[in-house]
C-alpha cells in the first residue's frame, strides 16, 4: 500500500496539515504542531509552507489508523 499525504478533516486544528504530516511521518499529531509553533518564529517562518499546504493537499475524512483502548483490570 502506498503512503498519501493528506489533510486530516476530522483531527484539525487550523486547517488539518500537521495531522496529515503526522500521519504521513508516523508521528504524534502535538509534536508536529509544537514544531510549527517553534519554526513560527524562526527567521524564515513556517507560515508560507503551511498556508501552501493547506492549499495544495488534497482532504480525508478521517485517519486510517485509529486506537483502541481498552480498560486493564
Amino acid at each position: 500500500m502506498e503512503k498519501r499525504l493528506f489533510k486530516i478533516k476530522t483531527n484539525k486544528m487550523i486547517g488539518g496539515v500537521a495531522a496529515g504530516l503526522a500521519e504521513y511521518f508516523n508521528l504524534d499529531v502535538t509534536l508536529v504542531r509544537v514544531l510549527f509553533v517553534v519554526a513560527f518564529f524562526a527567521p524564515i517562518p513556517a507560515i508560507i509552507p503551511y498556508i501552501v499546504l493547506w492549499i495544495v493537499m488534497p482532504t480525508k475524512e478521517s485517519q486510517i489508523t485509529t486506537v483502541n483502548y481498552t480498560p486493564v483490570n
